[in-house]
This record gives C-alpha cells, sequence and structure tokens, in this order.
C-alpha cells in the first residue's frame, strides 16, 4: 500500500502472515467442521502479531518493535481506507433504516405481485437480482427472499435445491453489482476508479450470464401453480433505493448518494408512521454495527498487507506471477487465480477482495492495465466463486432454509457458473475498449 520510489526488497518470508493466516482458518474448520469457527478478526490479529515477529528482508534496515507497529498504523490508517471504512458505515446506516422503513418487502411484493406465474423459477431469480442490487448484500437478500422461495417449491413440487440455487444466483448478482455492497466498494476503492465506470463495464459482462440463467430456469419443468400472493406494498417504500440507484447512475459521489438515501428513508419512514425520528437513531446504530466488523478487518487486512510489503512478501509474489506472465491477459487471469484462492481459504469475498487489491494495483501498474478493468475483475471473479463455495456463508444459510444441504445446491447455482466464464472472457479479452473521461491507466495512481 504504501510503496516507495525504490525497488522493494523481494522475500518469501514476509507472505508469512498471510499464509498463517490461511493456514490457521483452513485447520480451524477442518478440526471443527465449520469455516465459520475461527473469526476473520482474529484471524488478522494473528497474521499482524506474526507480521510484528519477522526480521526485516536483506536490504532493509532492522527495525523495532514500535517502528513496525507504525508501519501497520499508516497502513491500516491509509487515507482510501478510512474512506471506504466510513461508506461501509453509511451502507450500513442505510440498510438498517431502509429495511424498518419496509423497502425491503415492499420491493419482494411488488416483483412478487407482477410476476407470470408459468416463469416463476427465472422470475424469483430476477427478483433476486432486484433485491440484492437494491439492499447491496446478498446475505440479507437470501434471508428476506428464501421464505418465498421455499414456499413456491413446496407448491410446485420443484427440488428446493433448484429454487435455492436460483436465489443464491440473483443475490450474487447484487454482492457483485450493487453501488452499496461491501465487495463492489472494495474492489472500486482499491483501483481508485468510479463505481459508475466498473458497473458499466461489468453489467456489460453480467448479461450472457443473466440471459443464460434466465433461460436454463425458464425450460426447468414447472408445473401449473397459483401463488394467491397478497404481500402488501407502497411504492414510495421503495423511493430511497430509486434515488440511490438513480444518483449513483449519474455519476454522484458514493458518499453523497448514501447520505441523501439515508435521509429519504428518515423524512418517508418518519411521515408514515413507521418510526419516530429519535426512534430511527437505534435502527441506524443498528446498521452501523453490522458493519463495524468489517471496518476492524479493514484495518487490519490494510496494516497486514503494509507490513508484507515491507517485508518484501508483496514483491516476492509479483516477481513469481510475472515470471511467466507476458501479457495483460495473463497479469489479469493471474490476480482472478489470487481472489479465488483468497476466496476460497476464507469464505469472505470482501475480506479477498482488500487483500488481493493492493497487490492488482501493483500488477495493473506493471502491465499497464486498465484500472475499471482490474476493479471489475477483482470482483467478478470473488463473488460467482463465493456463490457456490459449500461451506460460505450464503450456500449455508440457503440450504439451512430449504432444508437441504449446501452440496445439493451447488450443482443449480447456475448464474454463478455462467458469471465465472464471463470473468475469464474478461480476463482474456480486450473487449470491450474502455473509454473513460478520466485517466484510467495506474500513470497517476498515488498509493
Amino acid at each position: 500500500m504504501n510503496q516507495t520510489d525504490k525497488k522493494q526488497p523481494s522475500s518469501f518470508i514476509g507472505l508469512l502472515p498471510l499464509i498463517i493466516f490461511i493456514f490457521l482458518y483452513i485447520l480451524s474448520g477442518m478440526i471443527s467442521g465449520k469455516f465459520d469457527s475461527m473469526p476473520l478478526l482474529v484471524g488478522m490479529i494473528i497474521a499482524a502479531i506474526v507480521g510484528f515477529c519477522l526480521p526485516a528482508p536483506a536490504g532493509q534496515k532492522k527495525l523495532t518493535l514500535e517502528k513496525k507497529v507504525a508501519i501497520f498504523c499508516k497502513a491500516g490508517g491509509d487515507q482510501g481506507l478510512i474512506m471506504m471504512i466510513v461508506i461501509f458505515i453509511l451502507a450500513g446506516a442505510f440498510q438498517g433504516v431502509a429495511t424498518k422503513m419496509h423497502a425491503v418487502s415492499s420491493i419482494t411484493n411488488i416483483c412478487l405481485s407482477f410476476l407470470p406465474q408459468n416463469l416463476i423459477l427465472p422470475g424469483i431469480f430476477l427478483i433476486a437480482m432486484v433485491l440484492s442490487f437494491a439492499m447491496g448484500t446478498s446475505m440479507g437478500t437470501i434471508a428476506a427472499l428464501m421464505p418465498v422461495g421455499v414456499m413456491v417449491a413446496t407448491k410446485a413440487g420443484i427440488n428446493p435445491a433448484v429454487v435455492a440455487g436460483a436465489v443464491v444466483g440473483g443475490a450474487m448478482f447484487g454482492d457483485n453489482n450493487s453501488f452499496i455492497s461491501a465487495s463492489a466498494i472494495a474492489a472500486v476503492n482499491s483501483q481508485k476508479v468510479t463505481m459508475k465506470n466498473k458497473f458499466l463495464l461489468n453489467f456489460l459482462y453480467d448479461v450472457p450470464a443473466i440471459i443464460g440463467n434466465c433461460i436454463l430456469l425458464a425450460i426447468y419443468p414447472v408445473k401449473n401453480l397459483a401463488l394467491n400472493y397478497s404481500g402488501q406494498y407502497n411504492f414510495v417504500d421503495i423511493v430511497p433505493y430509486l434515488l440511490v440507484i438513480i444518483l449513483s447512475l449519474v455519476g454522484m459521489n458514493v458518499m453523497s448518494v448514501l447520505m441523501i438515501g439515508i435521509v429519504s428513508c428518515l423524512i418517508i419512514g418518519v411521515i408514515q408512521g413507521n418510526f419516530t425520528l429519535i426512534g430511527a437513531m437505534a435502527y441506524l446504530q443498528k446498521g452501523i454495527a453490522g458493519m463495524e466488523d468489517m471496518a476492524l478487518i479493514c484495518i487490519f487486512v490494510g496494516g497486514v498487507v503494509g507490513l508484507m510489503n515491507y517485508l518484501g512478501g508483496i514483491q516476492w509474489l509479483i516477481d513469481k506471477l510475472s515470471k511467466n506472465t507476458k501479457s495483460k491477459q495473463g497479469a489479469l487471469l493471474s490476480i482472478g487465480f489470487l481472489i479465488i484462492l483468497l476466496c476460497l481459504c476464507t469464505t469472505n469475498n470482501t475480506v479477498a477482495i482488500l487483500t488481493v487489491g493492493p497487490l492488482a494495483a501493483d500488477i495493473g501498474q506493471k502491465f499497464q492495465l486498465s484500472r475499471t478493468r482490474v476493479a471489475t475483475a477483482l470482483s467478478m471473479f470473488a463473488t460467482n466463486v463465493q456463490g457456490f463455495i459449500p461451506y460460505a456463508g450464503q450456500l449455508l444459510v440457503t440450504a439451512a432454509m430449504a432444508k437441504v444441504s449446501p452440496v445439493a445446491v451447488m450443482p443449480y447455482v447456475w448464474y454463478c457458473y455462467l458469471t465465472l466464464i464471463m470473468s475469464l472472457v474478461l480476463a482474456m479479452t480486450n473487449w470491450p475498449q474502455i473509454h473513460t473521461k478520466l485517466d484510467d491507466s495506474y500513470r497517476h495512481f498515488a498509493k
């Protein structure tokens, strides 16, 4: 994160904090049978301690513990990183108050009310897409929509794993594309690009996967059924989400967008009697609290990456990846491989993006990649893989609600497999050529 102009040292030892973090995370999962048994924050604290204990590489002067802590704090307090944490907190506050003023239930009920009965499966997938794009969270989408999915599976005699796969696929669309998704925020901030530019390129590659998944779901045999769904909704309730989407697309700063979204939620919620202005503070706090753990993880990830950079681990990894990489396509595939590896090890795509982001920027700079393309690759590879890891939260929660095994859901998360294919297309082609008003190269990339 905090590189100097001189040649960085290169040492495998500098990767030990990350290696030990991954080893302990996997080991605890294998022993306990649950891959979330070790909290990510605890793992990152252990990684930081390991970094403090490692000696400086050849060519670097020896540092006291106090100096190493200073390097850690400087990297963890990076301006871009702190700004990202503020955005996370605002996104959490928005989600907290929007849920209480019934925006989530209104979106779900509106979509279900207009859903053609003969297209129930692709309809559920599209509802999950809309809901996750508005909410910015795959887990929240799954929790809100899976009860409806279970009801549909029961009435139509559909394998519940198929419905679960449709819900997870739609949920991962929002995790990847939403303007208030932690994963998308992490990707764009790590490469210092606009959310709008990342979204436009990302969505272009997602369209074939969306169409393909809808076709597969539409041809899946479903008996005729009548849901007779009469959930209540109010179009006014979805105004805050519409504001966030529209203002983000026109290029407004994401912090301003979220603050406008929060204010609109408060105004509508108070007018409709969902809460008082004072009572709304508790819901804002509840939403913020949901992001506190991620904010702390961000700080520790930034600090650990800063230590690994000083210890030569980042440069060693770049040298090894670059040794047989001769093209921009190979560089993007290397970034994709790293992000997949971290997702498989941590089962948290946001943490994987935070960890690989600085390294991706270094690779992008060396191979003169487009920053928008790198940010899109980070987000796409991370979110599509996250959707079919059987021990990740998304499949665990979905399978539990559908009363099936997570492994049984894996074959039906068709959207995630299709987007993985499109991620490879993104990495291996230079289509489309990206033209933006701002310089999209790394020539003026400030760390």
